[in-house]
Protein backbone atom coordinates (compact mmCIF):
# COMPACT_ATOMS: atom_id res chain seq x y z
CA UNK A 1 0.00 0.00 0.00
CA UNK A 2 2.90 2.37 0.74
CA UNK A 3 4.14 1.88 -2.81
CA UNK A 4 0.73 2.65 -4.26
CA UNK A 5 0.36 5.79 -2.14
CA UNK A 6 3.83 6.95 -3.17
CA UNK A 7 3.01 6.43 -6.85
CA UNK A 8 -0.21 8.38 -6.35
CA UNK A 9 1.70 11.29 -4.80
CA UNK A 10 4.19 11.23 -7.67
CA UNK A 11 1.38 11.28 -10.21
CA UNK A 12 -0.33 14.19 -8.47
CA UNK A 13 2.96 16.08 -8.33
CA UNK A 14 3.36 15.56 -12.07
CA UNK A 15 -0.20 16.75 -12.66
CA UNK A 16 0.33 19.93 -10.64
CA UNK A 17 3.74 20.65 -12.06
CA UNK A 18 3.21 19.84 -15.73
CA UNK A 19 -0.49 20.04 -16.50
CA UNK A 20 -2.50 23.19 -16.84
CA UNK A 21 -4.44 23.68 -13.66
CA UNK A 22 -8.17 23.62 -14.35
CA UNK A 23 -10.53 26.54 -14.02
CA UNK A 24 -12.47 28.81 -16.32
CA UNK A 25 -9.00 29.65 -17.57
CA UNK A 26 -8.05 26.01 -18.11
CA UNK A 27 -9.91 24.44 -20.97
CA UNK A 28 -9.61 20.75 -20.29
CA UNK A 29 -10.37 20.53 -16.59
CA UNK A 30 -12.90 21.55 -13.99
CA UNK A 31 -13.08 24.97 -12.40
CA UNK A 32 -11.26 25.54 -9.14
CA UNK A 33 -9.38 28.07 -7.10
CA UNK A 34 -6.25 29.90 -8.15
CA UNK A 35 -5.04 31.17 -11.50
CA UNK A 36 -4.57 28.58 -14.19
CA UNK A 37 -1.20 27.93 -15.74
CA UNK A 38 -1.07 28.28 -19.48
CA UNK A 39 -4.10 30.57 -19.61
CA UNK A 40 -4.47 33.08 -22.43
CA UNK A 41 -1.84 35.78 -22.07
CA UNK A 42 -2.77 39.31 -21.03
CA UNK A 43 -1.99 41.91 -23.67
CA UNK A 44 0.94 44.23 -22.93
CA UNK A 45 -1.47 47.16 -22.92
CA UNK A 46 -3.47 45.70 -20.06
CA UNK A 47 -0.95 43.85 -17.91
CA UNK A 48 -0.84 45.24 -14.41
CA UNK A 49 -4.00 47.30 -14.93
CA UNK A 50 -6.08 47.74 -11.76
CA UNK A 51 -9.26 45.67 -11.61
CA UNK A 52 -12.31 47.80 -10.86
CA UNK A 53 -14.89 45.84 -8.91
CA UNK A 54 -17.47 46.60 -6.24
CA UNK A 55 -17.12 45.21 -2.73
CA UNK A 56 -20.14 42.94 -3.21
CA UNK A 57 -18.81 41.53 -6.50
CA UNK A 58 -15.36 41.03 -4.96
CA UNK A 59 -16.94 39.16 -2.07
CA UNK A 60 -18.79 36.84 -4.46
CA UNK A 61 -15.61 36.21 -6.44
CA UNK A 62 -13.72 35.37 -3.23
CA UNK A 63 -16.45 32.93 -2.19
CA UNK A 64 -16.40 31.18 -5.57
CA UNK A 65 -12.59 31.04 -5.57
CA UNK A 66 -12.56 29.00 -2.36
CA UNK A 67 -14.43 26.10 -3.99
CA UNK A 68 -14.69 24.38 -7.32
CA UNK A 69 -17.17 26.18 -9.54
CA UNK A 70 -20.37 24.47 -10.58
CA UNK A 71 -20.92 23.45 -14.17
CA UNK A 72 -23.47 26.23 -14.67
CA UNK A 73 -21.14 28.89 -13.23
CA UNK A 74 -18.35 27.86 -15.59
CA UNK A 75 -20.61 27.81 -18.66
CA UNK A 76 -22.09 31.21 -17.79
CA UNK A 77 -18.66 32.75 -17.27
CA UNK A 78 -17.30 31.37 -20.52
CA UNK A 79 -20.37 32.50 -22.48
CA UNK A 80 -19.93 36.03 -21.12
CA UNK A 81 -16.24 35.93 -22.11
CA UNK A 82 -17.22 34.89 -25.65
CA UNK A 83 -19.63 37.83 -26.03
CA UNK A 84 -16.72 40.21 -25.36
CA UNK A 85 -14.48 38.49 -27.90
CA UNK A 86 -13.54 39.08 -31.55
CA UNK A 87 -11.50 37.01 -34.01
CA UNK A 88 -9.07 38.73 -36.36
CA UNK A 89 -7.29 37.30 -39.40
CA UNK A 90 -3.86 38.91 -39.31
CA UNK A 91 -1.18 39.59 -41.93
CA UNK A 92 1.65 37.01 -41.99
CA UNK A 93 4.23 39.48 -40.66
CA UNK A 94 2.81 41.35 -37.72
CA UNK A 95 4.05 43.54 -34.89
CA UNK A 96 2.11 42.20 -31.89
CA UNK A 97 2.70 45.28 -29.73
CA UNK A 98 1.35 47.67 -32.37
CA UNK A 99 -1.72 45.50 -32.98
CA UNK A 100 -2.56 45.47 -29.28
CA UNK A 101 -1.91 49.20 -28.93
CA UNK A 102 -4.36 49.90 -31.75
CA UNK A 103 -7.04 47.57 -30.38
CA UNK A 104 -6.61 49.05 -26.89
CA UNK A 105 -7.82 52.38 -28.27
CA UNK A 106 -11.28 50.75 -28.45
CA UNK A 107 -11.17 49.35 -24.93
CA UNK A 108 -9.22 47.43 -22.33
CA UNK A 109 -7.97 44.02 -23.55
CA UNK A 110 -8.42 41.29 -20.97
CA UNK A 111 -6.64 38.46 -22.80
CA UNK A 112 -5.44 37.45 -26.25
CA UNK A 113 -3.64 34.70 -28.13
CA UNK A 114 -2.60 33.81 -31.67
CA UNK A 115 -3.08 30.57 -33.58
CA UNK A 116 -2.63 29.31 -37.12
CA UNK A 117 -5.44 27.95 -39.28
CA UNK A 118 -5.47 28.99 -42.95
CA UNK A 119 -3.30 31.90 -41.85
CA UNK A 120 -2.57 33.66 -38.56
CA UNK A 121 -5.54 34.57 -36.37
CA UNK A 122 -5.79 36.51 -33.12
CA UNK A 123 -8.50 36.02 -30.51
CA UNK A 124 -9.01 39.24 -28.58
CA UNK A 125 -11.11 39.33 -25.41
CA UNK A 126 -12.11 42.81 -24.29
CA UNK A 127 -13.02 43.71 -20.71
CA UNK A 128 -16.26 45.37 -21.85
CA UNK A 129 -18.73 44.31 -24.52
CA UNK A 130 -19.17 47.87 -25.85
CA UNK A 131 -15.53 47.82 -26.99
CA UNK A 132 -16.64 45.53 -29.82
CA UNK A 133 -19.19 48.09 -31.04
CA UNK A 134 -16.45 50.73 -31.01
CA UNK A 135 -14.20 48.48 -33.12
CA UNK A 136 -17.03 47.60 -35.53
CA UNK A 137 -17.68 51.31 -36.14
CA UNK A 138 -14.05 51.69 -37.23
CA UNK A 139 -14.01 48.69 -39.59
CA UNK A 140 -14.87 49.09 -43.28
CA UNK A 141 -16.83 46.94 -45.75
CA UNK A 142 -14.62 44.82 -48.09
CA UNK A 143 -13.70 46.78 -51.21
CA UNK A 144 -13.23 43.83 -53.58
CA UNK A 145 -15.25 43.59 -56.79
CA UNK A 146 -17.51 40.76 -55.48
CA UNK A 147 -20.81 41.52 -53.82
CA UNK A 148 -20.95 40.95 -50.08
CA UNK A 149 -23.69 40.26 -47.56
CA UNK A 150 -23.66 43.38 -45.32
CA UNK A 151 -23.64 41.57 -41.97
CA UNK A 152 -21.31 43.07 -39.38
CA UNK A 153 -19.94 40.05 -37.54
CA UNK A 154 -17.14 39.78 -34.98
CA UNK A 155 -14.79 38.28 -37.57
CA UNK A 156 -12.35 40.80 -39.02
CA UNK A 157 -9.45 40.83 -41.51
CA UNK A 158 -6.54 43.16 -40.81
CA UNK A 159 -4.00 43.97 -43.54
CA UNK A 160 -0.95 46.25 -43.57
CA UNK A 161 -1.42 49.66 -45.20
CA UNK A 162 2.29 49.82 -46.13
CA UNK A 163 3.36 46.16 -46.46
CA UNK A 164 6.95 46.88 -47.50
CA UNK A 165 7.85 49.02 -44.49
CA UNK A 166 5.49 47.51 -41.90
CA UNK A 167 6.44 43.89 -42.63
CA UNK A 168 10.01 44.67 -41.57
CA UNK A 169 8.67 45.55 -38.11
CA UNK A 170 7.08 42.12 -37.71
CA UNK A 171 7.91 40.18 -34.55
CA UNK A 172 7.80 36.39 -33.95
CA UNK A 173 4.41 35.36 -32.56
CA UNK A 174 3.73 32.66 -30.00
CA UNK A 175 1.14 30.42 -31.67
CA UNK A 176 -1.19 28.39 -29.49
CA UNK A 177 -1.42 24.76 -30.73
CA UNK A 178 -4.93 23.66 -31.70
CA UNK A 179 -4.19 19.98 -32.37
CA UNK A 180 -2.56 17.26 -30.29
CA UNK A 181 0.84 15.82 -31.15
CA UNK A 182 1.06 12.77 -33.47
CA UNK A 183 0.92 9.34 -31.83
CA UNK A 184 4.54 8.55 -32.79
CA UNK A 185 5.74 11.68 -31.02
CA UNK A 186 3.53 10.87 -28.03
CA UNK A 187 5.02 7.37 -27.74
CA UNK A 188 8.53 8.84 -27.70
CA UNK A 189 7.55 11.15 -24.82
CA UNK A 190 5.95 8.30 -22.90
CA UNK A 191 9.13 6.20 -23.09
CA UNK A 192 10.97 8.84 -21.02
CA UNK A 193 8.48 8.70 -18.12
CA UNK A 194 9.26 6.77 -14.93
CA UNK A 195 5.90 5.03 -14.40
CA UNK A 196 2.68 4.16 -16.19
CA UNK A 197 0.90 6.73 -14.02
CA UNK A 198 3.29 9.41 -15.27
CA UNK A 199 2.74 8.23 -18.85
CA UNK A 200 -1.02 8.59 -18.46
CA UNK A 201 -0.74 12.13 -17.12
CA UNK A 202 1.58 13.04 -20.01
CA UNK A 203 -1.03 11.74 -22.47
CA UNK A 204 -3.71 13.78 -20.68
CA UNK A 205 -1.58 16.93 -20.90
CA UNK A 206 -0.97 16.48 -24.63
CA UNK A 207 -4.54 15.56 -25.61
CA UNK A 208 -6.85 17.61 -23.37
CA UNK A 209 -8.49 20.82 -24.54
CA UNK A 210 -6.38 23.88 -23.81
CA UNK A 211 -7.69 27.12 -22.38
CA UNK A 212 -7.26 28.77 -25.77
CA UNK A 213 -9.07 26.01 -27.67
CA UNK A 214 -11.98 26.13 -25.23
CA UNK A 215 -12.31 29.89 -25.69
CA UNK A 216 -12.52 29.35 -29.45
CA UNK A 217 -15.32 26.79 -28.98
CA UNK A 218 -17.43 29.17 -26.93
CA UNK A 219 -16.72 31.96 -29.43
CA UNK A 220 -18.10 29.86 -32.32
CA UNK A 221 -21.30 29.24 -30.30
CA UNK A 222 -21.53 32.97 -29.60
CA UNK A 223 -21.11 33.80 -33.30
CA UNK A 224 -23.92 31.40 -34.22
CA UNK A 225 -26.04 33.04 -31.51
CA UNK A 226 -25.58 36.39 -33.29
CA UNK A 227 -27.52 34.87 -36.22
CA UNK A 228 -30.23 33.13 -34.21
CA UNK A 229 -30.98 36.41 -32.41
CA UNK A 230 -32.40 37.78 -35.66
CA UNK A 231 -35.27 35.28 -35.40
CA UNK A 232 -35.30 34.40 -31.68
CA UNK A 233 -33.98 37.33 -29.60
CA UNK A 234 -34.21 35.47 -26.27
CA UNK A 235 -32.51 32.26 -27.45
CA UNK A 236 -29.00 31.15 -26.54
CA UNK A 237 -26.55 28.78 -28.23
CA UNK A 238 -24.69 26.55 -25.78
CA UNK A 239 -21.96 23.95 -26.27
CA UNK A 240 -22.42 20.51 -24.78
CA UNK A 241 -20.60 17.18 -24.82
CA UNK A 242 -16.82 16.99 -25.15
CA UNK A 243 -16.35 20.76 -25.39
CA UNK A 244 -17.57 21.26 -21.81
CA UNK A 245 -17.56 17.93 -19.90
CA UNK A 246 -13.75 17.95 -19.16
CA UNK A 247 -13.16 14.94 -21.44
CA UNK A 248 -12.74 16.78 -24.74
CA UNK A 249 -9.72 16.05 -26.91
CA UNK A 250 -7.99 18.62 -29.11
CA UNK A 251 -9.59 18.31 -32.55
CA UNK A 252 -12.98 17.01 -31.38
CA UNK A 253 -16.18 18.41 -32.93
CA UNK A 254 -18.16 21.24 -31.38
CA UNK A 255 -21.66 20.07 -30.40
CA UNK A 256 -24.00 22.98 -29.71
CA UNK A 257 -27.71 23.45 -29.23
CA UNK A 258 -30.17 26.28 -29.64
CA UNK A 259 -31.86 26.79 -26.26
CA UNK A 260 -35.27 28.45 -25.75
CA UNK A 261 -35.48 27.88 -21.99
CA UNK A 262 -34.98 31.61 -21.31
CA UNK A 263 -38.06 32.34 -23.44
CA UNK A 264 -40.11 29.80 -21.47
CA UNK A 265 -38.92 31.21 -18.12
CA UNK A 266 -39.96 34.69 -19.26
CA UNK A 267 -43.47 33.40 -20.07
CA UNK A 268 -43.96 31.99 -16.55
CA UNK A 269 -43.20 35.38 -14.96
CA UNK A 270 -46.09 37.18 -16.69
CA UNK A 271 -48.82 35.95 -14.32
CA UNK A 272 -49.75 39.15 -12.49
CA UNK A 273 -52.63 41.48 -13.40
CA UNK A 274 -56.27 40.91 -14.34
CA UNK A 275 -55.53 39.33 -17.74
CA UNK A 276 -54.02 36.09 -19.01
CA UNK A 277 -51.41 37.22 -21.52
CA UNK A 278 -49.48 35.21 -24.08
CA UNK A 279 -47.67 35.74 -27.34
CA UNK A 280 -49.30 34.89 -30.63
CA UNK A 281 -47.07 32.24 -32.17
CA UNK A 282 -47.12 30.01 -35.21
CA UNK A 283 -48.75 26.69 -34.33
CA UNK A 284 -47.37 23.43 -35.70
CA UNK A 285 -48.69 19.87 -35.22
CA UNK A 286 -45.58 18.55 -33.41
CA UNK A 287 -42.44 19.65 -31.57
CA UNK A 288 -40.34 17.64 -34.04
CA UNK A 289 -41.74 19.59 -37.00
CA UNK A 290 -41.05 22.87 -35.17
CA UNK A 291 -37.47 21.75 -34.57
CA UNK A 292 -37.04 20.83 -38.24
CA UNK A 293 -38.42 24.18 -39.41
CA UNK A 294 -36.20 26.15 -37.02
CA UNK A 295 -33.04 24.27 -38.01
CA UNK A 296 -33.90 24.57 -41.70
CA UNK A 297 -34.08 28.36 -41.45
CA UNK A 298 -30.95 28.68 -39.28
CA UNK A 299 -29.07 26.32 -41.62
CA UNK A 300 -30.00 28.45 -44.64
CA UNK A 301 -28.99 31.58 -42.73
CA UNK A 302 -25.53 30.18 -41.89
CA UNK A 303 -25.08 28.88 -45.43
CA UNK A 304 -26.05 32.12 -47.16
CA UNK A 305 -24.91 34.79 -44.73
CA UNK A 306 -22.51 33.29 -42.15
CA UNK A 307 -18.89 34.41 -42.60
CA UNK A 308 -16.62 31.36 -42.42
CA UNK A 309 -19.51 28.85 -42.32
CA UNK A 310 -19.06 26.33 -45.16
CA UNK A 311 -20.21 22.81 -46.09
CA UNK A 312 -23.56 23.36 -44.37
CA UNK A 313 -25.69 20.19 -44.25
CA UNK A 314 -29.24 20.06 -42.92
CA UNK A 315 -29.89 16.56 -41.53
CA UNK A 316 -33.49 17.08 -40.51
CA UNK A 317 -34.88 13.53 -40.66
CA UNK A 318 -32.43 12.05 -38.15
CA UNK A 319 -33.71 10.90 -34.73
CA UNK A 320 -32.20 14.12 -33.42
CA UNK A 321 -32.42 16.69 -36.27
CA UNK A 322 -29.26 18.79 -36.68
CA UNK A 323 -27.29 21.11 -38.91
CA UNK A 324 -23.65 20.24 -39.63
CA UNK A 325 -21.17 22.84 -40.82
CA UNK A 326 -17.48 23.66 -40.88
CA UNK A 327 -16.26 26.89 -39.31
CA UNK A 328 -13.24 27.80 -41.43
CA UNK A 329 -11.61 30.50 -39.24
CA UNK A 330 -11.32 28.14 -36.26
CA UNK A 331 -11.17 24.83 -38.17
CA UNK A 332 -13.99 23.27 -36.10
CA UNK A 333 -16.57 20.79 -37.38
CA UNK A 334 -19.85 21.83 -35.75
CA UNK A 335 -23.21 20.14 -35.06
CA UNK A 336 -26.19 22.35 -34.14
CA UNK A 337 -29.35 20.87 -32.62
CA UNK A 338 -32.31 22.32 -30.66
CA UNK A 339 -33.06 22.29 -26.89
CA UNK A 340 -31.05 19.18 -26.01
CA UNK A 341 -31.62 19.52 -22.25
CA UNK A 342 -30.83 15.90 -21.31
CA UNK A 343 -27.56 16.09 -23.24
CA UNK A 344 -26.49 19.10 -21.19
CA UNK A 345 -27.31 17.21 -17.97
CA UNK A 346 -25.11 14.32 -19.19
CA UNK A 347 -22.34 16.87 -19.82
CA UNK A 348 -22.75 18.21 -16.29
CA UNK A 349 -22.64 14.71 -14.79
CA UNK A 350 -19.35 13.95 -16.56
CA UNK A 351 -18.02 17.38 -15.53
CA UNK A 352 -18.65 16.45 -11.89
CA UNK A 353 -16.96 13.05 -12.26
CA UNK A 354 -13.98 14.66 -14.02
CA UNK A 355 -13.59 17.20 -11.20
CA UNK A 356 -13.78 14.74 -8.30
CA UNK A 357 -10.46 12.97 -8.84
CA UNK A 358 -7.52 13.57 -11.20
CA UNK A 359 -7.31 9.86 -12.01
CA UNK A 360 -10.75 9.87 -13.66
CA UNK A 361 -9.78 12.02 -16.64
CA UNK A 362 -6.34 10.41 -16.99
CA UNK A 363 -7.89 6.93 -17.22
CA UNK A 364 -10.62 8.01 -19.67
CA UNK A 365 -8.16 9.77 -22.00
CA UNK A 366 -5.85 6.74 -21.91
CA UNK A 367 -8.57 4.17 -22.64
CA UNK A 368 -10.07 6.27 -25.44
CA UNK A 369 -6.67 6.82 -27.06
CA UNK A 370 -5.94 3.07 -26.80
CA UNK A 371 -9.33 2.22 -28.32
CA UNK A 372 -8.91 4.62 -31.25
CA UNK A 373 -5.44 3.35 -32.15
CA UNK A 374 -6.66 -0.26 -32.20
CA UNK A 375 -9.74 0.54 -34.30
CA UNK A 376 -12.25 -0.07 -31.50
CA UNK A 377 -13.76 3.40 -31.93
CA UNK A 378 -14.24 5.46 -35.07
CA UNK A 379 -15.24 9.03 -35.95
CA UNK A 380 -17.68 7.64 -38.55
CA UNK A 381 -21.01 6.34 -37.17
CA UNK A 382 -21.29 2.55 -37.30
CA UNK A 383 -21.23 -0.60 -35.19
CA UNK A 384 -18.20 0.54 -33.16
CA UNK A 385 -18.19 1.43 -29.49
CA UNK A 386 -18.59 5.21 -29.20
CA UNK A 387 -16.39 7.43 -27.05
CA UNK A 388 -19.43 8.18 -24.89
CA UNK A 389 -20.07 4.47 -24.27
CA UNK A 390 -16.38 3.90 -23.52
CA UNK A 391 -16.37 6.82 -21.07
CA UNK A 392 -19.40 5.35 -19.29
CA UNK A 393 -17.62 2.00 -19.03
CA UNK A 394 -14.67 3.71 -17.32
CA UNK A 395 -17.03 5.51 -14.92
CA UNK A 396 -18.75 2.23 -14.07
CA UNK A 397 -15.39 0.56 -13.43
CA UNK A 398 -14.39 3.39 -11.06
CA UNK A 399 -17.70 3.03 -9.21
CA UNK A 400 -16.90 -0.66 -8.68
CA UNK A 401 -13.53 -0.11 -6.98
CA UNK A 402 -13.16 -0.81 -3.26
CA UNK A 403 -13.54 1.82 -1.95
CA UNK A 404 -15.28 3.51 -4.94
CA UNK A 405 -13.42 6.34 -6.64
CA UNK A 406 -16.60 8.09 -7.83
CA UNK A 407 -20.19 7.86 -6.51
CA UNK A 408 -23.17 6.38 -8.33
CA UNK A 409 -25.80 8.63 -9.87
CA UNK A 410 -28.29 7.56 -7.19
CA UNK A 411 -25.83 8.69 -4.51
CA UNK A 412 -25.44 12.07 -6.24
CA UNK A 413 -29.22 12.34 -6.37
CA UNK A 414 -29.45 11.84 -2.59
CA UNK A 415 -27.20 14.91 -2.12
CA UNK A 416 -29.32 17.13 -4.37
CA UNK A 417 -31.21 20.05 -2.89
CA UNK A 418 -34.31 21.80 -4.24
CA UNK A 419 -32.48 23.81 -6.91
CA UNK A 420 -30.86 20.61 -8.24
CA UNK A 421 -34.15 18.86 -8.94
CA UNK A 422 -34.88 18.58 -12.67
CA UNK A 423 -37.43 16.46 -14.51
CA UNK A 424 -36.98 16.61 -18.30
CA UNK A 425 -39.47 14.89 -20.58
CA UNK A 426 -40.64 12.74 -17.67
CA UNK A 427 -37.10 11.62 -16.79
CA UNK A 428 -35.59 12.39 -13.38
CA UNK A 429 -32.33 14.24 -14.04
CA UNK A 430 -31.71 15.37 -10.46
CA UNK A 431 -28.23 15.27 -8.91
CA UNK A 432 -26.09 17.54 -6.76
CA UNK A 433 -24.36 20.42 -8.53
CA UNK A 434 -22.21 21.68 -5.62
CA UNK A 435 -18.98 19.68 -5.71
CA UNK A 436 -18.15 20.57 -2.10
CA UNK A 437 -21.04 18.38 -0.91
CA UNK A 438 -19.42 15.24 -2.34
CA UNK A 439 -16.97 13.52 0.01
CA UNK A 440 -13.53 12.77 -1.48
CA UNK A 441 -12.72 9.11 -2.07
CA UNK A 442 -10.45 7.20 0.30
CA UNK A 443 -9.21 5.07 -2.58
CA UNK A 444 -5.43 5.49 -3.10
CA UNK A 445 -4.81 3.10 -6.02
CA UNK A 446 -2.33 4.28 -8.62
CA UNK A 447 -3.19 4.64 -12.28
CA UNK A 448 -0.79 1.76 -13.00
CA UNK A 449 -3.10 -0.52 -11.04
CA UNK A 450 -6.32 0.98 -12.38
CA UNK A 451 -5.33 0.66 -16.04
CA UNK A 452 -4.37 -3.01 -15.74
CA UNK A 453 -7.46 -3.80 -13.69
CA UNK A 454 -9.73 -2.00 -16.18
CA UNK A 455 -8.55 -4.28 -18.99
CA UNK A 456 -8.79 -7.34 -16.78
CA UNK A 457 -12.27 -6.41 -15.52
CA UNK A 458 -13.83 -5.92 -18.94
CA UNK A 459 -11.77 -8.72 -20.49
CA UNK A 460 -13.67 -11.07 -18.16
CA UNK A 461 -17.03 -9.24 -17.94
CA UNK A 462 -20.09 -11.41 -18.60
CA UNK A 463 -21.56 -9.34 -21.43
CA UNK A 464 -23.97 -12.15 -22.36
CA UNK A 465 -25.85 -11.81 -19.08
CA UNK A 466 -25.06 -8.45 -17.50
CA UNK A 467 -25.57 -4.80 -18.37
CA UNK A 468 -23.82 -1.66 -17.06
CA UNK A 469 -25.84 0.71 -14.87
CA UNK A 470 -24.20 3.92 -13.61
CA UNK A 471 -27.27 4.95 -11.66
CA UNK A 472 -26.92 1.93 -9.36
CA UNK A 473 -23.19 1.29 -9.84
CA UNK A 474 -23.61 -2.46 -10.30
CA UNK A 475 -24.23 -5.08 -12.96
CA UNK A 476 -27.88 -5.86 -13.63
CA UNK A 477 -29.47 -8.44 -15.91
CA UNK A 478 -29.80 -7.24 -19.50
CA UNK A 479 -33.39 -6.23 -20.35
CA UNK A 480 -32.86 -7.23 -23.99
CA UNK A 481 -30.37 -9.10 -26.12
CA UNK A 482 -28.06 -6.34 -27.43
CA UNK A 483 -24.42 -7.54 -27.34
CA UNK A 484 -23.44 -4.52 -25.19
CA UNK A 485 -26.03 -2.90 -22.93
CA UNK A 486 -25.18 0.37 -21.14
CA UNK A 487 -28.14 2.08 -19.50
CA UNK A 488 -28.61 5.73 -20.38
CA UNK A 489 -28.01 7.47 -17.02
CA UNK A 490 -31.21 9.52 -17.36
CA UNK A 491 -33.40 8.01 -20.08
CA UNK A 492 -33.47 4.62 -18.39
CA UNK A 493 -35.38 2.95 -21.22
CA UNK A 494 -32.53 3.58 -23.67
CA UNK A 495 -29.33 1.62 -24.33
CA UNK A 496 -26.57 4.07 -25.31
CA UNK A 497 -24.54 1.22 -26.90
CA UNK A 498 -27.35 -0.31 -28.98
CA UNK A 499 -25.32 0.28 -32.16
CA UNK A 500 -22.50 -2.11 -31.10
CA UNK A 501 -22.59 -5.53 -32.79
CA UNK A 502 -21.17 -8.85 -31.55
CA UNK A 503 -17.93 -8.84 -33.64
CA UNK A 504 -17.02 -5.36 -32.38
CA UNK A 505 -17.66 -6.35 -28.77
CA UNK A 506 -15.56 -9.50 -29.18
CA UNK A 507 -12.76 -7.40 -30.67
CA UNK A 508 -12.90 -5.09 -27.62
CA UNK A 509 -12.78 -8.03 -25.19
CA UNK A 510 -9.85 -9.63 -27.06
CA UNK A 511 -7.87 -6.37 -27.04
CA UNK A 512 -8.63 -5.80 -23.35
CA UNK A 513 -7.32 -9.27 -22.47
CA UNK A 514 -4.24 -8.80 -24.65
CA UNK A 515 -3.48 -5.42 -23.04
CA UNK A 516 -3.94 -6.79 -19.52
CA UNK A 517 -1.53 -9.59 -20.36
CA UNK A 518 1.09 -7.19 -21.75
CA UNK A 519 0.97 -5.04 -18.60
CA UNK A 520 1.23 -8.09 -16.31
CA UNK A 521 4.11 -9.83 -18.12
CA UNK A 522 6.14 -6.86 -19.31
CA UNK A 523 9.74 -6.47 -18.15
CA UNK A 524 9.99 -2.67 -17.93
CA UNK A 525 13.72 -2.55 -17.11
CA UNK A 526 14.71 -4.84 -19.99
CA UNK A 527 12.54 -2.91 -22.44
CA UNK A 528 14.11 0.39 -21.36
CA UNK A 529 17.60 -1.10 -21.77
CA UNK A 530 16.62 -2.27 -25.26
CA UNK A 531 15.09 1.17 -25.96
CA UNK A 532 11.75 -0.45 -26.68
CA UNK A 533 8.34 1.11 -25.89
CA UNK A 534 7.10 0.01 -22.47
CA UNK A 535 3.97 0.41 -20.36
CA UNK A 536 1.36 2.62 -21.98
CA UNK A 537 3.67 3.29 -24.92
CA UNK A 538 3.66 -0.44 -25.74
CA UNK A 539 -0.15 -0.50 -25.64
CA UNK A 540 -0.40 2.36 -28.14
CA UNK A 541 1.44 0.51 -30.92
CA UNK A 542 -1.06 -1.13 -33.30
CA UNK A 543 -0.65 -4.90 -33.27
CA UNK A 544 1.51 -6.06 -36.17
CA UNK A 545 2.26 -2.52 -37.44
CA UNK A 546 5.67 -1.81 -35.92
CA UNK A 547 7.38 -5.06 -36.91
CA UNK A 548 5.07 -7.76 -38.37
CA UNK A 549 7.49 -10.69 -38.02
CA UNK A 550 8.47 -9.70 -34.49
CA UNK A 551 4.81 -9.18 -33.57
CA UNK A 552 3.93 -12.64 -34.92
CA UNK A 553 6.63 -14.21 -32.73
CA UNK A 554 5.49 -12.12 -29.75
CA UNK A 555 1.90 -13.22 -30.19
CA UNK A 556 3.04 -16.82 -30.56
CA UNK A 557 5.11 -16.49 -27.42
CA UNK A 558 2.24 -14.97 -25.51
CA UNK A 559 -0.09 -17.74 -26.66
CA UNK A 560 2.40 -20.45 -25.64
CA UNK A 561 3.02 -18.75 -22.32
CA UNK A 562 -0.72 -18.49 -21.69
CA UNK A 563 -1.20 -22.21 -22.36
CA UNK A 564 1.73 -23.11 -20.09
CA UNK A 565 0.31 -20.89 -17.35
CA UNK A 566 -3.10 -22.55 -17.64
CA UNK A 567 -1.54 -26.04 -17.57
CA UNK A 568 0.49 -25.14 -14.48
CA UNK A 569 -2.66 -23.85 -12.83
CA UNK A 570 -4.53 -27.08 -13.64
CA UNK A 571 -1.66 -29.21 -12.26
CA UNK A 572 -1.62 -27.14 -9.06
CA UNK A 573 -5.38 -27.49 -8.61
CA UNK A 574 -5.14 -31.25 -9.25
CA UNK A 575 -2.36 -31.57 -6.66
CA UNK A 576 -4.40 -29.61 -4.10
CA UNK A 577 -7.38 -31.86 -4.73
CA UNK A 578 -5.23 -34.95 -4.14
CA UNK A 579 -3.87 -33.50 -0.90
CA UNK A 580 -7.38 -32.79 0.35
CA UNK A 581 -8.47 -36.30 -0.61
CA UNK A 582 -5.50 -37.83 1.20
CA UNK A 583 -6.16 -35.64 4.23
CA UNK A 584 -9.64 -37.08 4.50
Amino acid sequence: MALRTGGRALALALLRGRLRLPGPAAGGGCAGSGQARGQARLGPAVQGAPQAAGAEEAGEDAEVATRKKTFTEVQTERSEQAERTVLIKCPPKLNEKKLLQYLSSHGNIKSHFFFENRGIHALIEFSEKNSIASLQDAVGIPSAAEHHVPFKSRLFTFTLKNPASQAAEGTPLHLSPQTHIPVKELIQKLCHADSISSQMYILLKEYQLTEENTKLRFLVCSLVRDFTHAYFPDSTVKPFGSSVNTFGKLGCDVDMFLDFNDTQKHATKMKKGPFEMEYQMKRLPSERLATQRILSVIGDCLDNFGPGCVSVQKILNARCPLVKFSHQPTGFQCDLSVSNSIAIKSSELLYIYGCLDSRVRALVFTVRCWARIHGLTNSVPGSWITNFSLTMMVMFFLQKRSPPIIPTLDQLKELADEKDKHVIGGYDCSFVSDLSKIKPTKNTETLDVLLGDFFEYFGNFDFRKNSINLRKGKEVNKPESSPLYIWNPFEQDLNISKNVNQPQLEKFVAMARESAWILQKEDKTQRMINKEPWGLAALLIPLGKSNPSKMKNRMKGIGSETIRSLLDSLKLNHANSLQKAVGK
